[in-house]
């Protein structure tokens, strides 16, 4: 059959219950875990991971945990909210923003912006950004864009160190609400559910110990296109589902498009698609609205991507195995 967006159609109904009896079976019987927590971000896989579990545990047996910070976006709270009421779950809201500001994040992230630009200061917002579109050939480079106080903007190329310092005070945000998440776990003898969709597991957009931490995944395995058909069949309100994909990390508004994949999640998703079941280029050029040329060069990026990415999802190290245990 000729490769076309078909390829990624999925039947939700049987998904739904193909994911019923391996979650059960993962956090009642192999976790012996009476639940699910789930960080809920008000985007669409959190969004969709809390109604699958809802769906397939039982609204009783679901936690949604909503964290805001001193940078979020406003609509994430109250997107979550929306969805919680609708889903009739229990939730909790934890301001991670008072531990964030103890343990330094927005200070040292300010500090490590002053290597390069040391006007940065109260009141001033930024964000980080790719420097080309993927599908361009050469080295991608990160840009960081400031907004003053008084409106004016500057973007400015990222040298490692700077980049490396706020990426590193940026990932708090992501291990704090981890935090709460098992503690939370814990107190309610539940496991933790992560939000990965398959894109972002692949190319490792996720922190380490972090967001990236998580009991089960049970959206990993669907390319991000094949999310939004689960959130049309699991009814999650169209306002989530319209809504841009973002990373919600920064001060400034950023889309998960120009921080990491440079290309809309559709055209990511065929590529990926493409790439894993050996699909030549000119047949996936002709459907994600590319060039083969520039399918070529998405498919190099992926690849590179995975390496650069590998140490993500990899478990900690031993020297050797230990017996009873391996």
């Amino acid at each position: 059959m000729p490769f076309s967006i078909e390829n990624l159609k999925i039947n939700p109904a049987i998904e739904v219950q193909r994911i019923e009896k391996v979650l059960k079976e993962q956090i009642f019987r192999q976790f012996r875990r009476k639940g699910a927590v789930v960080a809920l971000s008000g985007g669409i896989d959190s969004s969709v991971t809390l109604a699958l579990c809802a769906t397939v545990l039982g609204s009783d047996r679901v936690l949604a945990l909503l964290m805001p910070e001193h940078e979020s976006d406003s609509d994430s709270l109250r997107l979550g909210r929306l969805l919680v009421e609708q889903l009739k779950v229990d939730s909790v809201v934890e301001d991670i923003g008072p531990l964030l500001e103890i343990a330094g994040c927005y200070r040292r992230r300010d500090h490590a912006i002053r290597m390069q630009l040391p006007e940065y200061g109260p009141g001033y917002k930024c964000k980080i950004v790719l420097s080309a579109e993927t599908t361009q050939k050469g080295f991608n480079f990160f840009y960081l864009v400031v907004s003053s106080p008084d409106g004016r903007h500057k973007k400015l190329r990222l040298d490692a160190p700077t980049y490396l310092g706020i990426v590193a005070a940026t990932n708090m945000k992501q291990r704090a609400r981890k935090f709460f998440e098992y503690y939370h776990a814990d107190r309610l003898n539940f496991a933790v559910a992560g939000t990965p969709n398959r894109l972002e597991y692949d190319q490792g957009f996720f922190v380490k110990n972090g967001d990236g931490a998580a009991d089960v995944k049970p959206i990993a395995h669907f390319y991000k296109s094949q999310v939004y058909q689960l959130a049309e069949y699991l009814n999650v309100p169209d306002e989530i589902r319209r809504r841009p994909p973002t990373t919600d990390t920064y001060s400034m508004p950023q889309t998960q498009e120009e921080f990491y994949f440079s290309l809309p999640y559709e055209q990511m998703d065929l590529c990926l698609y493409g790439l894993n079941h050996r699909v030549p280029p000119i047949e996936v050029s002709a459907v994600a609205a590319l060039t083969p040329e520039q399918v070529e060069t998405v498919y190099a990026q992926i690849v590179s991507k995975r390496q650069a990415t590998r140490y993500q999802p990899m478990k900690p190290l031993l020297i050797e195995d230990i017996e009873g245990l391996s």
